[in-house]
């Protein structure tokens, strides 16, 4: 999966990332958690956007290559920090996965999918988008 480095500011309930080598990516939120989110759904649709133009995004640099770009550090506070933004890239395309797991937790996952209108492969894309953008 490729990350962006993101650049992240604010405080008390107001917050923010852009990202650098994708102008005018950006999110923002209450909390940190939330502008890193608004960022990922940012990134995400300008990668969908020009992918429908036939065009992709730049090269993805890492936080090394950020922090010794004299631009980057330039516009930085002592306060920002970098961060990690995955690129969730959906093409729009579904493909079939042959998966194996506890009998047991898949009627707990068609149980949970069935309380919230969805289909199983529904519950567990957003699931797994859930679990991903907890880890950055």
């Amino acid at each position: 999966m490729t990350h962006y480095v993101g650049i992240i500011d604010g405080q008390k309930d107001v917050w923010g990332v852009r990202i650098p080598d994708v102008p005018g990516c950006h999110g923002g939120g209450g909390t940190p958690e939330q502008a890193l989110s608004d960022a990922v759904s940012a990134l995400s649709e300008i990668a969908d956007d020009l992918a429908r133009r036939g065009r992709s995004l730049p090269a993805a640099r890492t936080i090394s290559e950020c922090a010794s770009d004299p631009a980057i550090r330039k516009d930085m506070s002592e306060t920002d920090a970098f961060v990690l933004v995955p690129l969730i890239f959906e093409s729009g395309r579904p493909a079939r996965a042959n998966i194996s797991m506890d009998a047991g937790l898949l009627q707990a996952i068609d149980s949970a999918a069935k309380r919230r209108g969805l289909t199983r492969s529904a519950f567990l894309a957003s699931a797994a988008r859930e679990k991903i953008l907890s880890e950055v």
